[in-house]
């Protein structure tokens, strides 16, 4: 368990790395957006690959990110009746749905999207606009978003699996598992329950 422990916290370094990197993506299509719509008032010009690439941004910020989002347990959910539940009976239900409905579907979104990808590159599929961009990297960025969404689902059953068992400790209720409970134990002198000491990093 504690190896198995030891690659989540891989997997949850490289989710966060890149979940805080693609917030510049959200700056660089405002910036595009920006010069498009002044090209177009002040020269009565635009072409369609400016709107496409606003679009691939904005669409790679929600793909890219979404296994981040789930790390730190901030997808929406309704928590009419959850909330009223102890957090050991809510870790029953996350570990139930994360193995009963998100990997299942995060495993056929990477079995349909690898064909969907590898189609749109080998034939160099362009827009169908004129002036438009080049499709593959759209539907690549769909695909790494996946399996993104898969390996951060994979972390989070075993330390589910790990706090149920005893074997971790509970975080709190919000917030990145790793994150809250390296934070908390750095500043108790604790072992961190990921395997090692927390300055052992």
């Amino acid at each position: 368990m504690q190896a198995l422990l030891a690659a989540c916290r891989g997997i949850d370094a490289v989710t966060a790395f890149i979940g805080r990197q693609v917030k510049w993506l959200i700056l660089a299509a405002i910036i595009v957006s920006t010069v498009n719509a002044i090209i177009r008032k002040a020269f009565d010009s635009s072409s369609n690959a400016w709107l496409e690439l606003q679009w691939y941004l904005f669409g790679a910020v929600f793909m890219l990110a979404a296994a981040y989002t789930l790390q730190r347990n901030a997808h929406i959910r309704i928590d009419v009746i959850s909330s009223h539940l102890k957090k050991r009976t809510r870790d029953w239900i996350d570990l139930f749905c994360h193995i009963v409905f998100l990997m299942p579907f995060v495993s056929m979104m990477i079995w349909l999207c690898w064909p969907f990808f590898l189609e749109s590159y080998q034939s160099q599929e362009m827009s169908m606009n004129s002036g438009g961009l080049i499709i593959w990297p759209a539907k690549l960025i769909i695909l790494v978003g996946f399996v993104l969404l898969f390996a951060q689902g994979i972390s989070e059953i075993v330390k589910r699996i790990a706090i149920l068992a005893g074997i971790m400790a509970d975080p709190d209720d919000h917030g990145s598992m790793q994150t809250t409970v390296t934070t908390e134990l750095a500043a108790s002198g604790m072992d961190n329950p990921y395997g090692g000491k927390e300055g052992d990093r």
